[in-house]
């Protein structure tokens, strides 16, 4: 045991505390208007979300437009919170830990990705995330003229190939690649990446009919195994899951549309696992591992309320199915 994982250990379970939990954040996405719901986050870790020039001038813009913005920077901020978080956890684990940090944090620059590939299609992208010394490729794919040059950037990377063609099959590239990612880590971790993957997968292959992703089929060969690779129907996949993932697809006899209910229970079982490692002794990677499921959990359900409240008080039960 290094000094390094104890006091990481320590720095884990305080962060873990500064979640908000699931009655709070009814309260905020049963708060009637994106303003309640802001009013009630200033009193909590996630006051940094509270935008300071919330108030748009009267006129300004179509009706609606500034609350649409202010929702998108709100969720935005709730996120980058979390970013922060796990950015100062690594500060205090030894490199080993740096390195799992940058792993578990492969959602953030898949999303900054995501930007880039939309500002080099000529559309407006969005805010970015600052990643920090837990980027993988993002210094280098920033600075892509092209989306060839962003593969590239991302092909000399621990990220691999994506894939080819368009912005779509990256990104879901990239998500089968962060899932290999995580999953090496070991211990629960191999089980949520496997799981996620099960979910992408399924969506993917039987519910937008896009069956034909290399990377993705790889992956999932990989995590799933060959059988689960090669299922020919959603009912099959579900059936040729290993017994230990089988969970994830339970009560889903639509696809797509009962995936929904797959992420729901998906995010549930990440946050159970997070506070049963968090709930040991250890000074190890367990009680990191589940700050970072908790903190995880959290920031999710808190940008789900955010958006219930701002679609106002009727959307409560959305957010009660879903969270």
């Amino acid at each position: 045991m290094s000094a390094g994982w104890v006091a990481g250990s320590v720095r884990a379970r305080a962060l873990a505390r500064r979640r908000i939990g699931g009655d709070l954040a009814r309260q905020v996405a049963g708060a009637g208007s994106l303003g309640g719901a802001l009013a009630i986050l200033a009193g909590t870790a996630y006051r940094p979300a509270v935008p300071r020039d919330r108030a748009a001038a009267p006129g300004a813009g179509a009706p609606g437009a500034a609350a649409v913005t202010d929702l998108a920077r709100a969720q935005h901020a709730v996120a980058a919170g979390l970013l922060w978080n796990l950015r100062v956890l690594a500060g205090w684990l030894p490199r080993g830990g740096a390195q799992l940090m940058r792993a578990l944090a492969g959602w953030f620059e898949i999303a900054n990705v995501a930007e880039k590939l939309r500002e080099l299609s000529g559309q407006e992208p969005g805010e970015m995330f600052r990643l920090g010394a837990l980027a993988t490729a993002w210094q280098q794919a920033q600075q892509a003229e092209s989306q060839a040059g962003l593969r590239a950037a991302l092909m000399a990377s621990a990220w691999g190939d994506p894939g080819d063609g368009g912005a779509l099959e990256i990104e879901v590239g990239l998500r089968a690649r962060w899932a290999q990612r995580v999953a090496a880590i070991g211990g629960p971790a191999r089980t949520w990446a496997a799981s996620a993957l099960a979910v992408l997968a399924a969506g993917e292959w039987y519910g937008a009919g896009r069956a034909g992703h290399p990377v993705l089929r790889s992956a999932a060969a990989d995590l799933l195994g060959p059988r689960a690779a090669a299922a020919r129907s959603a009912a099959d996949f579900a059936e040729a899951l290993p017994g230990g993932l089988r969970w994830v697809l339970t009560g889903v006899r639509d696809v797509p549309a009962d995936l929904w209910r797959a992420e729901a229970g998906w995010w549930a079982r990440l946050e159970r696992d997070g506070h049963a490692l968090l709930g040991g002794s250890g000074l190890d990677v367990r009680p990191v591992l589940g700050s970072v499921a908790v903190l995880a959990a959290d920031a999710r359900r808190v940008r789900s309320a955010l958006e219930s409240a701002a679609r106002g008080s009727g959307a409560i039960g959305a957010y009660d199915a879903v969270a």
